[in-house]
């Protein structure tokens, strides 16, 4: 998930280099909502991860 956030804004910041206005706006709105939904999940890994362990 990380890596597709990654393509896109590299696509985002090379269309805007060239003047694709569009196409550089429509890559930055998916970089940034994948962005923030590997964010959620990594949250939510750590938390799940945290009330798995078992206490002794």
């Amino acid at each position: 998930m990380l890596r597709w956030t990654i393509i896109f804004l590299v696509v985002a910041i090379i269309a805007a280099i060239f003047g694709f206005g569009g196409v550089a706006a429509g890559a930055t709105e998916i970089a940034k909502i994948l962005f923030y939904i590997f964010v959620v999940l990594f949250v939510i890994s750590l938390v799940s991860r945290g009330f798995s362990r078992n206490s002794p």
